[in-house]
């Protein structure tokens, strides 16, 4: 029996399906983690398989890798004299599939224990694929009994109730919990009750960067018996974290150490869209973006998060002007690229708006110019764009923010165009902060220049889609404020129109963009991926019917 434990917090950044480029990087953090003395490293929940594996892991053949990957670190573990590593996994058992819990030592898989609680809401769909384990009881290491925990086992009392009562000195929780707003706070809740409850102390351990839409921000953290936070991993980071512990006369205590300070909204906001498309165009293997530059908020941004995603070196910026774009915004979409320092091409739409009138005249006879032509004009930079991803290999990242998707107020097939989105949780409100944030502060994880990276008037101007003279987003929206109050009240809170109503909002405004919401989901359903920010993204958040008469009762 020990009194002193040194365990190291992995928290790491795997690819799914990389079971190899998994293991090797699990091996590097133990062999770092060997120079400070580790006696054990903790990693992330699925770290072998990366999180969420969805429905690859019902392939035999992955399965059947995973397995022969995990025992093989085992061995090499032992064999490079690196410490103990407790990790995740999809693990088979007596011919069932679980997310499970290993602890490789001494050359083998010496303890396993399953995912007790495996939700099935939101993102979540574990019960797709994964059987849920038996309430467990602790395992030992180095004479030290330690309740381990997966996930979701941590969010209801009958797994550590289960532990403590069954002798463990210390829950360790495996965790790749995603990112939303607030998270921090509602995981450190959770974590807090367990405390309470149990009586011992926690260290949480969770993954890092991003998997399609979702995120995922680190932030790993240990508590303390008298809720004292002495350990806290940086946000948005991979890192190897040193926690040294003791135990006293009243249990296990970790010694104090960094304590990463708590990230503000906007940086949150930023962090997120920053690693989700810089993870999401490394592991998919793009050598780079390309983005129409309009000279608007919404574009200007996501071509501030893409340089400080990948570098301005990968970072192709496109201004396709038409008749009605203007002079302002043809220089502020000039500064904004100056600013960034990546390269600007110009192509004028002109010629093909012609072009397509004269092709369509013939059918289009006797009727009056109309919203098909401002559609025409989207669709046309949309084809730009994809072809100029074709032959380069550059991503094109679609520039739509929430508000706009929510109702509709975008091009199918136009500026929908793209292979990801940064915005497509970010409500227009937010766009608005999260540029003024960016203009003062440089995060971290940025590889963008700092100070000033958009001109501020692209920030002030009144919004406007510039299809059409004098056009601007207000013509047909209401004003972003009120829309995106009633947007997450419906969206984020479920309430229904008299609710919303009863915020103060204008009924026949409610009811309008109530129907605007339910008749944009065919547009929705076929718009790329994007970062999930809120708590309530669309995609797998929230899943509503094409064809909904509901909606006909409002």
């Amino acid at each position: 029996m020990t009194d002193s434990l040194t365990i190291a917090i992995a928290q790491i950044n795997p690819i799914v399906g990389d079971v190899d480029g998994n293991m090797v990087l699990l091996e590097r953090f133990a062999a770092d983690a060997k120079a400070d003395n580790a006696d054990l490293v903790v990693t992330t929940e699925l770290a072998a398989s990366g999180y969420p594996p969805e429905d690859l892991v019902l392939k035999e053949m992955f399965q059947d890798r995973i397995e022969a990957a995990v025992k093989a670190l085992a061995k090499t573990l032992k064999e490079k004299d690196l410490p103990a590593v407790l990790l995740g996994s999809p693990w088979r058992v007596d011919g069932k599939l679980y997310n499970a819990a290993l602890l490789l030592d001494n050359g083998d898989v010496k303890h396993v224990r399953l995912k007790h609680e495996l939700p099935n809401y939101g993102v979540f769909d574990e019960v797709r694929v994964f059987t849920p384990g038996p309430l467990p009881g602790p395992i030992s290491f180095k004479g030290v009994r330690l309740g381990v925990m997966v996930c979701e086992d941590l969010w209801f009392p009958d797994v550590a109730e289960c532990l403590e009562e069954s002798g463990a000195e210390l829950l360790i929780s495996l965790n790749a919990s995603p990112f939303e707003l607030d998270k921090v706070d509602v995981r450190l809740n959770i974590a807090m009750a367990r405390v309470t409850e149990t009586g011992l102390a926690s260290l949480y351990v969770n993954q890092v960067g991003g998997q399609d839409e979702l995120l995922f921000d680190g932030g790993s953290f240990v508590l303390n018996p008298d809720y004292k936070m002495p350990v806290r991993a940086p946000f948005w980071e991979e890192a190897l974290v040193i926690t040294n512990w003791s135990r006293g006369t009243d249990g296990w205590t970790c010694d104090d150490g960094h304590v990463q300070a708590s990230l503000s909204r906007e940086e949150n906001i930023y962090g997120a869209m920053t690693i989700g498309l810089r993870d999401y165009v490394n592991k998919n293997g793009f050598p780079g973006v390309v983005i129409g530059l309009s000279g608007g908020i919404d574009s200007a941004l996501s071509a501030a998060v893409a340089v400080d995603a990948l570098g301005a070196d990968k970072v192709l910026a496109v201004m396709m002007p038409s008749p009605y774009t203007s002079p302002e915004s043809l220089e502020d979409a000039a500064l904004c690229a100056e600013m960034l320092g990546i390269r600007l091409e110009d192509v004028n739409i002109g010629p093909a708006m012609d072009a397509f009138n004269g092709m369509l005249a013939p059918i289009f006879t006797g009727r009056d110019a109309d919203i098909t032509e401002e559609n025409i004009q989207a669709r046309t930079r949309g084809l730009i764009l994809m072809a100029i991803s074709n032959k380069l290999g550059h991503m094109v990242l679609t520039t739509g923010n929430k508000s706009e998707m929510s109702v509709g107020y975008s091009t199918l097939y136009g500026d929908m165009c793209g292979g990801y989105s940064v915005l497509k949780d970010v409500y227009k409100t937010a766009v608005f902060q999260v540029s003024h944030w960016r203009n003062a502060n440089c995060p971290t994880i940025a590889m963008g220049p700092e100070g000033t990276v958009m001109p501020e008037r692209v920030i002030t101007k009144p919004p406007s889609a510039e299809l059409r003279p004098d056009q601007k987003d207000e013509d047909s929206l209401p004003p972003y404020d009120d829309l995106d109050g009633i947007l997450k009240a419906m969206i984020e809170e479920e309430l229904s129109v008299d609710d919303v109503v009863a915020r103060g909002f204008d009924v026949d405004t409610v009811k309008r963009i109530w129907r605007l919401l339910d008749r944009a989901e065919y547009k929705r359903r076929q718009a790329p991926p994007g970062v999930k920010i809120t708590a309530r993204a669309f995609g797998k958040d929230r899943r509503y019917p094409i064809t909904n008469g509901f909606t006909k009762l409002i």
